[in-house]
């Protein structure tokens, strides 16, 4: 197999490790639940493979669903639901639309009900009733999005500006019982920042909120300002939380089909949180220390890094740690690097993440495209495209975070 065929290998053996299905089942196979009535609702990337397992397994016990995923991710009816394909990771009218939609089927529900709540990453865009402007909450997500801001800190302050965010929505479900099936893409699996923790006492803090505002420089509105002031519920009765699935998983999966193929695997890190143009340097400076290696290494690194926006090129944070790497490796004999993204989607792109070896370099001069400029322009997309090294896998129906692996072949 060459480098760009082992690289497929592990990326699919590693995803199916981690597709929601079997934690679903595991989740509601012999759960009893109360005698009154079963609700469903569903939000994330992973959405539509959780409500159509849990369509399966519940079949006519269930009275009611609705589930809101990502655009193209929707792979068909399912029985008793009504999907809504969204905006991610900008919120738009659909994530507004399914919302309403789940929050009216859950409204004036009795104690002897349940909702079960499927939850995973991406849900705080696609689920979401803003208590600001549309047009407000696109633009603070996309100056949070656009500032470097992780993931901790834009679920802190998208929950004050929401409905349903931080521990809102299981209140307006009560006083039926909420079981919540939640799938991690946050790294340590925080179970309030998770999509914004709709159904989980939320642990931040308004003073946490100002401070992020103020780091980063955010202009809000004055009603906005307001919202941040507004503390988010700290406890909630009738909710019961299970996680499945997580980075930790992702790259133990990786790991595993690194050996299979040969390699010696080395999981360096499952909390990887820098920028992602460093991740790649840092893989690429990895590689050129092992070069005299006498037996195959992988080293795998999982986690969630971030892309500062200097530029208005396309890409995505996998694509832009690629492309990085890729100027450290030129020229080293049977080695590669490559990041994806779980989900099968990086940025506002159809790509997954990005690859190079020790040619990419060369290919790209070949082609008059610097490296440099282009990650200054964020347009990795297209540089890896020229290079053949663009990942795509299409929507897979999970979402526990990216996971990248350096490849030195011997």
């Amino acid at each position: 197999m060459t480098l760009k065929e082992e690289m497929l290998f592990i990326v699919k053996e590693a995803i199916a490790r981690v597709m929601p299905d079997e934690a679903v089942v595991r989740a509601l196979k012999a759960r009893k639940f109360k005698s009154g009535r079963i609700f469903v609702v569903a939000a994330g990337k992973a959405a539509w493979q959780m409500a159509k397992t849990a369509a399966d397994i519940l079949g006519e016990r269930m009275d009611a669903g609705v589930c809101v995923t990502k655009y193209d991710h929707v792979k068909g009816e399912i029985p008793n639901f009504t999907c809504y394909e969204a905006g991610h990771p900008v919120p738009d009218e659909n994530s507004f639309r399914g919302t309403q939609a789940a929050l009216d089927m859950v409204s004036g529900l009795a104690c002897e009900d349940t909702v079960i709540f499927l939850l995973s990453g991406g849900g705080s865009a696609l689920f979401e009733k803003p208590l600001v402007s549309g047009e407000e909450l696109a633009d603070i997500t996309e100056q949070l999005l656009a500032c470097g801001a992780n993931i901790t800190e834009m679920n802190t302050i998208r929950k004050r500006l929401s409905a349903v965010k931080g521990g809102k929505f299981a209140r307006l479900c009560a006083p039926a019982q909420i079981y919540s099936i939640v799938l991690s893409d946050i790294l340590g699996d925080p179970l309030d920042m998770i999509a914004s923790g709709p159904a989980y006492p939320d642990a931040s803090t308004c003073s946490q909120a100002f401070a992020i505002m103020e780091k980063y420089h955010l202009k809000l509105s004055e009603q906005a300002l307001e919202l941040m002031g507004i503390e988010t519920p700290k406890e909630l009765d009738g909710v019961e939380t299970i996680i499945t699935g997580s980075v930790c998983e992702l790259c133990q999966a990786a790991a595993e089909a690194c050996r299979v193929l040969g390699y010696q695997p080395v999981i360096l890190t499952d909390q990887l949180s820098c920028e992602a143009r460093e991740a790649g340097s840092f893989l690429g400076a990895v590689a050129k220390s092992y070069q005299g290696t006498k037996s195959s290494l992988a080293f795998v690194a999982g986690g969630e890094t971030v892309v500062h926006l200097t530029g208005k090129g396309k890409g995505g944070r996998n694509q832009e740690l690629a492309l990085a790497a890729a100027g450290q490796i030129a020229g080293l004999e049977q080695t590669a690097v490559f990041s994806v993204g779980s989900d099968g989607t990086d940025g506002p792109t159809d790509a997954a993440g990005g690859y190079c070896d020790g040619r990419t370099k060369e290919v790209l001069d070949e082609k008059g495209i610097d490296i440099y400029q282009a990650l200054v322009e964020n347009d990795a997309y297209y540089a890896l495209k020229e290079s053949d090294g663009l990942i795509i896998t299409g929507p897979t129906g999970t979402n526990v975070n990216d996971v990248a692996v350096l490849l030195i072949k011997r």
